[in-house]
């Protein structure tokens, strides 16, 4: 597979201990002319590892796994300054709530179930790669009612920020995609960037997902 400075290939490493469901997900990955699979990993200690030496721009990371689970090697991964550009996409059977909150407070950018059509998982790893949010609906609904349950700090979290970053955040966080938050605040997409470059370097989050966590944590917006 080729690529061109306009568009890059999106190199996938796949964590899970089940063969069959790793070949399957790299030959529907490599069909594909703008993702490929660069190694494949049945441990989460192996994971750990072959991220440290193929430095891929997503991981698929299953949460049950022998020598160092999911979320184990999430966090490990997430930890790592070498890998700040790398964004792990969980993809698990269960959807128990102890297994979303483990993998995002380990560093995940998004929870997908494997019963999601080949087509969702395809475009799940581009929208995790560019930075946004991906979640399952029935996951994300749940992980909103668990985060708005926590009581807000909204001070001591986004002291920081200027007005108009602390709009983007909001407007970020109600799921708004650059365009539109352009067209709301009547600003070009450059400057929208610009502000969002900001707020993950002001906010210490790794992309728009933890954005919106910290929108919902410090009470900045509240579910209608």
């Amino acid at each position: 597979m080729t690529s061109t400075p306009s568009s890059p290939v999106v190199r996938v490493l796949i964590a899970d201990d089940q063969a069959l469901l790793r070949h399957s997900l790299a030959i529907l990955i490599d069909g594909t002319t703008d993702l490929a699979v660069v190694g494949e990993a049945g441990t989460g200690e192996n994971a750990s590892r072959l991220a440290r030496e193929l430095v891929p721009d997503v991981i698929l990371m299953d949460i049950r796994m022998p020598r160092g689970d999911g979320i184990e090697a999430t966090r490990t991964i997430t930890a790592d300054p070498t890998l700040s550009g790398c964004r792990v996409l969980v993809l698990s059977m269960f959807e128990l709530d102890e297994y979303v909150y483990g993998a995002l407070r380990a560093g995940a950018s998004g929870f997908l179930l494997k019963d999601a059509r080949p087509d969702q998982l395809l475009d799940a790893i581009r929208r995790t790669h560019s930075g946004e949010s991906l979640f399952a609906p029935a996951i994300l609904t749940r992980l909103i009612e668990h985060y708005t349950s926590i009581p807000a700090t909204p001070a001591r979290r986004l002291n920081g920020l200027t007005e108009r970053e602390t709009e983007v955040l909001a407007l970020v966080a109600r799921g708004l995609s650059n365009d539109e938050i352009a067209a709301s605040l009547t600003i070009s997409i450059k400057t929208v960037k610009t502000h969002i470059g900001n707020l993950l370097a002001k906010l210490h989050a790794r992309d728009r997902t933890h954005l919106v966590i910290t929108a919902y944590e410090t009470g900045l917006i509240t579910p209608a």
